[in-house]
Parts: C-alpha cells; sequence; structure tokens
C-alpha cells in the first residue's frame, strides 16, 4: 500500500476510534489507565508501530508511512501516547543489541502496552555527567545484586520495568567512567525496589524516584554485552535526541493552537502578533522538511545518529518557543489554571481549553532542553563531532 492509500486509511480508522472525550491526564492513576487501554486499542488496530517488522508487532512499513500516521494522528486530535520509553528507547535497542530470548519476552508486551516501561539514567549529583552513576550491580552467580537510586523517572510511578544504567566492574571504571556500565532491565515489582513519585511544579507526578536496596536481578537481563552499557546507552540517547518520525505534526498542531489564541485574545489584526504567528510557522515547517529529509536519509541506510543532537537542539527549542509566546501573549492571564473563571471569561471555551493544556506543557518544554542531554551539551555535539571544530578546554 503506497502512502497515500496508507493515510486514508488511517485517517478513517481515527476518525472511528479516537475517544470522543478526553481522557484525562495521565499523571493521575485513573488517566493513565484510560491512555493504556488506548494504547492497547492502538496495538489492536496494528497502529501502535507502524514500521516495526511484522515479526515484532508492526506493520512492517516505511519511515513515510509513520509519518504520514502520525500527521493525521495528530490532525485528529488523538491522545497523547504513554508507551514511549519502551516504543521509541527500548524496542529499537532490543532490536539492535537484544537476544532472541529478550526481543521474543519484552517486545510484544512493550508494544501492545501490557507491559510499560521507565528509563533509568539519572541519578543524584549524576545528570548531564552520566558517566558517574553510581549504582552498583554486583554479580552473584547467574544474578546480579543492585543497590543505588535513580531520579527524574519519567512514567516511573506507573510503570512494570526500569532500563537502567549500572554499574558492574568499578575497577574498570577507575581507569575510564565510561567503561564497567551495564545496560540492565529489572522488574519493578521485585523485592527491594521502592517507587517514590516526584511532585512536580505544576503538581502534576509523572515522574519518580526509583530506588534498589540489594534487588537480585538475573544476569539475562542485561541487554548488550557487560560492561559495555555505554555504547548501547549512546544509542539510546540517540533515540530520545533523535527525531521520533512525524512528531512534528505535534508542533504544527500548537501552531494552530496560537493562531486561535491570537483570535480570541482580538489581535487578529495586530501586525506583532502576526509577526510572531508567522515565525512559528516557519520554524515547524523547516523542522518538518527535516524530519522528510532525515526519513529519506535513514531508508537509503544511512547513520543517523550524529544528526540527533540537530534534532533534539531544534524540537526542544522550537515547543519551548511556541509555549513562551503563548504566555506573553496572554500576559497576567498566563498565570491562571484552566479552573480559573477570570481565563474562562477572558477567552472562548476554545481558547481556555488551549491554555489549560499549555499550562502544563510550558512547563515540560522547559525541562526538554535539559533532559537527554541539555541545549548545552548538543551544541558542543554538533560543533566538535559534527562539523569537527576544535573542542571545548575540559578542566
Amino acid at each position: 500500500m503506497n502512502v497515500e492509500e496508507f493515510r486514508a486509511q488511517a485517517r478513517d480508522w481515527l476518525a472511528e476510534h479516537v475517544p470522543r472525550e478526553p481522557l484525562g491526564s495521565w499523571t493521575s492513576p485513573e488517566g493513565f489507565a484510560r491512555h493504556r487501554a488506548w494504547e492497547r486499542v492502538l496495538f489492536e488496530g496494528g497502529y501502535a508501530a507502524v514500521d516495526w517488522p511484522r515479526e515484532y508487532g508492526g506493520r512492517g512499513a516505511g519511515l513515510f508511512h509513520t509519518i504520514a500516521f502520525a500527521e493525521e494522528y495528530y490532525r485528529a486530535k488523538a491522545p497523547a501516547r504513554v508507551n514511549m520509553g519502551g516504543l521509541y528507547l527500548l524496542g529499537p535497542i532490543l532490536m539492535r543489541y537484544g537476544t532472541a530470548e529478550q526481543r521474543g519476552r519484552w517486545i510484544p508486551r512493550l508494544l501492545s502496552c501490557a507491559d510499560i516501561w521507565c528509563q533509568g539514567f539519572s541519578e543524584p549529583d549524576s545528570g548531564s555527567d552520566l558517566a558517574s552513576l553510581r549504582t552498583q550491580a554486583v554479580r552473584e552467580g547467574e544474578e546480579f545484586v543492585v543497590n543505588g537510586q535513580k531520579t527524574w523517572t519519567s512514567f516511573g510511578g506507573f510503570a512494570d520495568w526500569i532500563f537502567a544504567l549500572v554499574r558492574t566492574d568499578p575497577e574498570a571504571g577507575r581507569e575510564n567512567k565510561h567503561r564497567g556500565i551495564t545496560f540492565l532491565c529489572v522488574d519493578l515489582r521485585s523485592p527491594g525496589v521502592e517507587v517514590r513519585p516526584l511532585a512536580m511544579v505544576d503538581g502534576t507526578k509523572g515522574f519518580a524516584e526509583v530506588f534498589f536496596t540489594d534487588v537480585r536481578v538475573p544476569v539475562a537481563n542485561a541487554v548488550g554485552e557487560l560492561g559495555e552499557g555505554w555504547r548501547v546507552a549512546m544509542s539510546t540517547l540517540g533515540f530520545e535526541r533523535g527525531a521520533v518520525f512525524g512528531d512534528h505534526a505535534k508542533y504544527s498542531a500548537d501552531v494552530e493552537s496560537f493562531a486561535e489564541l491570537v483570535r480570541a485574545r482580538g489581535l487578529a489584526g495586530d501586525a506583532l502578533a502576526l509577526d510572531e504567528l508567522g515565525r512559528l510557522f516557519v520554524a515547524t515547517e523547516v523542522y518538518r522538511a527535516n524530519v522528510y529529509r532525515l526519513a529519506e536519509l535513514a531508508e537509503g541506510g544511512a547513520d543517523l545518529d550524529l544528526r540527533a543532537s540537530v534534532n533534539k537542539l531544534y524540537w526542544t527549542e522550537a515547543q519551548h518557543h511556541i509555549f513562551a509566546a503563548g504566555l506573553d501573549l496572554l500576559g497576567g492571564l498566563a498565570a491562571l489554571g484552566g479552573g480559573s473563571p477570570v481565563l474562562r471569561e477572558a477567552l472562548t471555551p476554545r481558547a481556555a481549553g488551549i491554555w489549560t493544556d499549555w499550562h502544563h506543557r510550558y512547563w515540560y518544554a522547559r525541562a526538554a532542553m535539559i533532559f537527554g542531554g541539555t541545549s548545552e551539551i548538543q551544541r558542543n555535539i554538533i560543533s566538535e563531532r559534527l562539523l569537527g571544530l576544535p573542542r571545548e578546554p575540559r578542566r
């Protein structure tokens, strides 16, 4: 089936299946359960991972089919996806580094959302310098005994499993801190695991910190070679930083929402507001063109790892600019949450709903410029590794 035929099919399917009522915030237990049920509907319809191989539950389609589905998905205003850790990070890692047994055990369950996965990389005092992590995994026979702590774990409060970086060879780490690290999958229901939700600045609890106290994990749960987890982690960060093919459509939809806010504020004829709208539109169109270019390169076999930092820098800063522009447009109203009667009186119902959503996403957009490597780190990677410029002096 060609891309446009698939697009038409996907549009019809979404029109029939997208929930008519909002599912609520995924950061609440009830909202997360509803989002998880929606993920199951996507899986049963064959739309959970369009470009994944058929043997793993995908359609075996191309990246341009994935892009077409994403564009239709956001056009249909379908619910936010909640199994990103499994779909966009762990799944591709298992296909690249996992054993046949690991792929068969984990991939079908993460694709159907039977298992929710979270990422355990960051630790206290080990943020941008990820290789300084201190969580230890000591081998005892065919098990590791894990002790340590992970923090800022996205979806951690709702996840069933975590893929974590642990230090399995401290001696190798003394010579080179990037060595002796292993990529390990841990069942969060194991004895000795404690998950503590973290309250964010907007009051939501979608993140968590995870504590490991003498947690026993099978050695067979290590992905890739023991002690070579840094290489696996860099691939994971490449997926996290890179283009989630089709995600540009989300930002194009946000620009349309910004236009609605402009109209609601009575500024449809204001030169400054229209200039800002035009700037945001151009930025999202540039990103869309880049995603299409990368998809063409990827389908031709190109390695996109180095270009991932370009994407990370662009999409995180672009989405922040969209929400910051909305904040400036609303002025003092921007401080009000969606439940405020003042906000509802000042805006149209649709515009008030947009800002209710954006009120949360503005703060998340600021965090996006930090997680997965800060914008400053991405600029260093681009300059040194992609452009070949002199390295920044290290102390």
